[in-house]
């Protein structure tokens, strides 16, 4: 299938870099655009994953510098706050992935696709690990004939690898963002002051001092599972495997109350951990949606539409592929 490049802004970056990689590891001949501002690194790092192409993405321009090249597909990994990459991605009508916007800065993006719905997919990618979160979360619902409260606590180990950008959202999403989404009794709230405070038990029972964070998946597993009462709480510190005495590793603990299929209490508590840190699911994450969007999966391409990532990543499928990168699903007990 003869494919036009697909345009990854920001793609020399941290998480543009493993998205890449992936995306090379399963299709070899696809064509990158390796799209930023400083255009002798994005040439260095397209000469190195090849066939790829480095070019100078300007956000002030309706063509973004690129004189009307075609596309098959953008991706923006830092926050585009003209949206530059999806009124793009609309007129040339192909899928548009963003994975950096917080919870309080989705309307642009929702407003441009409501006045061109029939133009292309549009993924807002902000889910946490962009998909590393909800995918598992949803499997371990499976058990549950009713869940009523999801608890999700995600720790970045300090030493782990923030890029500029990486490090601006995280900066910008817990310090400079008023506060954070939430869903209790049924009613999303929002987490202010005190309230705002977490903490939980990391995997090897280590309690974590935490701070309330809203990415999509807050909204996003409350609508899909019905679940009253979600809260999500981030803490950066030493991780788990570190504190052993091994590398670094990135955790996400997920808590599920609730009744199982014959109305039971039920209560389960999972941990995903991943050797690699943060941005290796990340950048799997992108490199899967595209080849969902694209097609590059076998499958038919996705339609229009407006899209949350776990609603185009087939779970077994991704799961394993996690597994693959680095990934473990544990099974915890109560700490």
């Amino acid at each position: 299938m003869s494919l036009d490049p697909i345009l990854l802004i920001g793609g020399a970056g941290v998480v543009g870099r493993w998205t890449a990689q992936f995306l090379r590891a399963s299709h070899p001949d696809v064509p990158l655009l390796i799209g930023g501002r400083n255009l002798a690194g994005a040439n260095d790092f397209a000469a190195e994953i090849g066939p790829a192409e480095g070019v100078a993405v300007d956000l002030a321009a309706g063509d973004l510098g690129l004189g009307g090249r075609p596309v098959s597909a953008v991706v923006v990994f830092f926050t585009d706050e003209k949206i530059a990459g999806l009124r793009f991605a609309q007129s040339w009508g192909v899928p548009h992935v963003s994975i950096s916007p917080g919870i309080i800065e989705i309307a642009p993006e929702v407003a441009a696709y409501v006045h061109a719905p029939r133009a292309a997919p549009v993924v807002l990618g902000t889910e946490w690990l962009v998909g590393a979160t909800t995918i598992p979360t949803l499997t371990f619902a499976r058990a549950f004939g009713r869940v009523r409260d999801i608890t999700i606590g995600a720790l970045l180990d300090e030493q782990d690898a923030f890029g500029p950008a990486a490090g601006a959202d995280l900066e910008r999403q817990t310090k400079t963002m008023p506060a954070a989404l939430a869903r209790r009794d049924g009613a999303f709230v929002w987490r202010v002051g005190d309230d705002a405070k977490g903490r939980f038990h990391a995997v090897d029972g280590t309690e974590m001092q935490a701070t309330a964070l809203s990415p999509y998946d807050v909204v996003g597993l409350a609508t899909a599972l019905g679940a009253p009462n979600v809260r999500f709480d981030l803490a950066v510190g030493m991780s788990s495997t570190r504190r052993r005495g091994g590398p670094l590793s990135t955790e996400i603990v997920i808590e599920l109350t609730g009744e199982d299929h014959a109305g039971r209490p039920l209560r389960t508590r999972h941990a995903l951990v991943h050797s690699g840190g943060q941005m290796p699911p990340t950048g799997l994450g992108v490199a899967m949606l595209l080849e969902r969007l694209l097609g590059l999966d076998g499958n038919p391409p996705v339609p229009a539409g407006l899209y949350f990532p776990y609603q185009l990543l087939e779970p077994a499928a991704y799961l394993a592929r996690l597994r693959q990168s680095g990934a473990s699903i544990l099974t915890l007990e109560r700490p």
